[in-house]
C-alpha cells in the first residue's frame, strides 16, 4: 500500500512556498510604498499590485518544481534546498521583471520592491521550509507520516540499511523486519512468504539487497511491491558499477546501463575548467601581495634552500606534473626523504611512526617555525593557484598522489579519473583527523558523484575550515 506522505509533504511545500513568497512581496511592497518617502514610477494601488503578482507568482513555483525543490532527493538534503532555493529565487525574480518588461501596465511601483522581494522571499522560503521540516520530524514522533519498510537480503548491506532507518522519530522509516538476514534489533524471516504471513500492518516500500538464484523468488517480490502499489529499491551487490554517471539507453531494442567512472563528463568538465581559470585568475591577483610577502620571509628566516617547494605529482589519467608549494621544510632537510631526513637528525625511529600516521607527525622537527604557521594556515599551499591556472589542477578535486602512492591504494584509478584538487572532501572533512584510507574513500566519492554545486560547497567549507583552523 502505497503511502503518501511524501506527496503530502511536497504539496505543503508548493502552498507554503506560494503563500511565503506573496508574504515577502507584500513586504515589500509596504516597505517601499508606505513606509519610504522617496516618489514611485508609478502610482499602482496594492489591490492591483497584489493580484497582477499572484497572477505570475504560479511561473516561479513551477520554477521550483523544475529545478526539483519539491523533490525527496533535494529537499531532504538542507545544503542542496539551499542553494537551489538561491538559484529558484534569482530565476523568480526574473520572470516577474520580464512580466513587467512586456505588459503595458508596471508590475512594481518602485526598482526596490523586486529588490525588496527577492531578498525577503528567499529568507521566507528558507524560515519556512525549515519549520516545515522540523514540523514533520514531531509528527513522526507521533507515528504521523511513518513510512513502513520491509528488507530483503542475507548482505551485509541489510545490516546497513538497517541501522539508517534505525531512528523512525528522525528518518520517519519503520524497519517491519529484514528476510535473510538475521540482524539484531529487528524481527527476522526465513523468507517473503514468511514475512508476509507474520506482517499484520501495510508494507509501503521494499527494499532487496541481493538478487536470488531463483529468479521466480525475485519476481514474486517484484510482483507484490507492484501490485501493493510499494516503492521498490534494488541495492546492487557490486555497488562500484552503479556510482558515477549512469545512463540508460536502448541497443537493439533491449535497455542497456552506461556506467562512467565519474559523474565529471561531457559540459561538467568545461564548465569546471571556466571556473578554475576565471575564479583561480581572481584569487591569485587578490593574494599575490600575500605571496611576495610569504616569499621574503621564508627567505630572510630560512634562507638555505629554495621558496618553493617542487614535487612530482599525479593528475587525471596518471599524467604527471610539477606542483608548487611553498617551503615548510627546513633548509638543510628540504630534498631528502623522510627517512633520510630522520636519520641525519639522529632519529630514525620518527621515520617508521610518521609512515604509520599516514605520512604525518603532530610535531614533525624537520619543519621550521614559518613552516608551521604556513601549513596551520593552509598558507604554503597558495603557490599551487599556478598549478590550476596551468590546468595541471583544479580548485577542487581529490589529492595530487605521488608516483609511489599509485599501487598503495586499490581504487587509484578512480581517483585519477579527473583533475587533482587544490582542496577538496578529505580536506574539509577533518584533514589530518582521518586516516590515510578514509580521505582516499571521501575522494572516491567526491569522483562519482561529482556536481557543480558540490565544489561550491566544498570551496565554502575550505575557507570555513582556513579561517578556524579546523582539522
Amino acid at each position: 500500500m502505497k503511502n503518501n506522505a511524501s506527496f503530502v509533504y511536497a504539496i505543503l511545500l508548493i502552498v507554503g512556498d506560494f503563500l511565503a513568497l506573496i508574504a515577502a512581496f507584500t513586504l515589500a511592497y509596504v516597505l517601499r510604498v508606505k513606509f519610504d518617502t522617496r516618489p514611485l514610477i508609478a502610482q499602482i494601488p496594492a489591490g492591483t499590485y497584489f493580484w497582477a503578482f499572484v497572477t505570475v507568482l504560479p511561473a516561479w513555483v513551477l520554477v521550483h518544481a523544475f529545478i526539483g525543490l519539491y523533490s525527496h532527493e533535494i529537499y531532504e538534503k538542507r545544503f542542496s534546498e539551499l542553494g537551489r532555493l538561491l538559484v529558484g529565487s534569482f530565476l523568480g525574480i526574473l520572470i516577474l521583471i520580464g512580466y513587467d518588461f512586456v505588459t503595458k501596465g508596471t508590475l512594481f511601483p518602485a526598482r526596490l520592491v523586486p529588490v525588496y522581494g527577492l531578498l525577503l522571499g528567499f529568507i521566507f522560503l528558507v524560515v519556512f521550509r525549515n519549520f516545515v521540516r522540523i514540523l514533520r520530524r514531531q509528527l513522526f514522533k507521533y507515528g504521523f507520516g511513518i513510512s513502513n519498510v520491509l528488507i530483503i537480503g542475507d548482505t551485509v548491506a541489510s545490516d546497513n540499511m538497517a541501522e539508517v532507518m534505525n531512528n523512525t522519530k528522525q528518518s520517519g522509516q519503520k524497519v517491519l523486519g529484514v528476510v535473510g538476514k538475521k540482524v539484531d534489533g529487528f524481527e527476522h524471516y526465513e523468507n517473503f512468504a514468511q514475512a508476509l504471513s507474520k506482517i499484520n500492518r501495510p508494507i509501503h516500500a521494499i527494499i532487496q539487497t541481493e538478487l536470488y538464484n531463483d529468479q521466480d523468488k525475485n519476481n514474486d517480490i517484484l510482483k507484490y511491491a507492484q501490485e501493493h502499489h510499494a516503492s521498490f529499491r534494488f541495492v546492487p551487490g557490486n555497488s562500484d558499477l552503479f556510482v558515477g554517471n549512469i545512463e540508460v539507453e536502448l541497443f537493439g531494442g533491449l535497455p542497456v546501463i552506461a556506467v562512467h567512472q565519474t559523474a565529471l563528463i561531457g559540459w561538467g568538465r568545461i564548465l569546471k575548467r571556466l571556473f578554475d581559470l576565471i575564479f583561480g585568475s581572481l584569487v591569485f591577483v587578490i593574494t599575490l601581495p600575500l605571496v611576495l610577502l610569504i616569499a621574503v620571509v621564508i627567505k630572510i628566516f630560512d634562507s638555505r634552500g629554495p621558496v618553493f617547494f617542487r614535487q612530482v605529482r599525479l593528475t587525471r589519467f596518471n599524467r604527471k606534473f610539477t606542483v608548487y608549494k611553498f617551503r615548510t621544510i627546513k633548509g638543510r632537510y628540504n630534498g631528502l626523504s623522510p627517512e633520510k631526513a630522520f636519520s641525519e637528525m639522529g632519529k630514525p625511529e620518527l621515520a617508521n611512526e610518521y609512515r604509520e600516521n599516514g605520512d604525518y607527525l603532530p610535531h614533525d622537527p624537520r619543519i621550521s617555525a614559518i613552516g608551521r604557521f604556513l601549513r596551520r594556515t593552509s598558507l604554503d599551499e597558495l603557490p599551487q593557484l599556478i598549478n590550476v591556472l596551468k590546468g595541471d589542477l583544479s580548485l577542487v578535486g581529490p589529492r595530487a598522489l605521488i608516483p609511489p602512492e599509485l599501487t598503495a591504494y586499490e581504487k587509484h584509478h578512480a581517483i585519477l579519473s579527473v583533475k587533482s584538487g587544490l582542496t577538496g572532501l578529505a580536506q574539509i572533512s577533518g584533514r589530518r583527523d582521518i586516516n590515510f584510507e578514509e580521505r582516499r574513500r571521501l575522494d572516491v566519492y567526491y569522483v562519482q558523484n561529482w556536481s557543480f554545486w558540490l565544489d561550491i560547497v566544498i570551496l565554502i567549507k575550505t575557507l570555513r575550515v582556513v579561517i578556524f583552523g579546523n582539522g
